[in-house]
């Protein structure tokens, strides 16, 4: 039972870590990312649909993304998806193929981005403080109704706390990387 309770909180912390990884492959840095683009809906037919399910997309080269839709009808829909994102993308079509190139970020915009990656950094570190919570809590019922003892509770307890040492630690090895990222020119 208590092995169970210590798994499930394991794994919901690793995806409070996880969830953290997927919102820094959105944030833009000065390199083409193909993981940018992944988020976007395009309205394909009345239904929306992930850009890869529409469309292939490349790095051209170290500052350029590629995008090139299968039907090339597409090409509106795609450009008025682009622009609407908040990345800050202008799309070049040429053809059958819209080219993302990716401006330089400035000073000022590194550091607001490193802002932004630290308050998601700090909400990664919120939920893994309250799957804590949860799983104390629960252990405290367990307690209360004396399916465990207080040494296996306090054990327990032990147990979670580093747990949730860990996947701070983790949380804050991804920001670290993350930052490093953002802010080399």
């Amino acid at each position: 039972m208590l092995a169970e309770l210590k798994k499930d909180a394991a794994e919901r912390m690793a995806k409070c870590v996880q969830s953290l990884r997927v919102e820094f492959k959105r944030m833009r840095t000065g390199r083409a990312s193909t993981s940018l683009l992944e988020h976007l809906k395009i309205d394909y037919y009345g239904s929306e649909m992930p850009l890869s399910q529409v469309a292939n997309v490349i790095v051209e080269d170290s500052r350029t993304l590629a995008v090139s839709p299968w039907d090339k009808s597409m090409i509106p829909a795609i450009e008025k998806a682009i622009m609407k994102s908040d990345l800050g993308l202008t799309p070049n079509t040429a053809g059958a193929v819209i080219r993302l190139p990716m401006p330089a970020l400035t000073e000022e915009r590194r550091r607001d981005l490193v802002k932004a990656a630290k308050h998601e950094t700090e909400n990664a570190r919120v939920a893994v403080r309250t799957v804590r919570r949860d799983v104390m809590n629960e252990l405290k019922v367990m307690l209360k109704e004396k399916l465990v003892s207080q040494d296996d509770e306090r054990r327990a307890e032990e147990d979670v706390q580093k747990l949730t040492d860990k996947y701070v630690a983790e949380v804050d090895a991804v920001l670290a990387d993350k930052e490093k990222d953002l802010l080399q020119v």
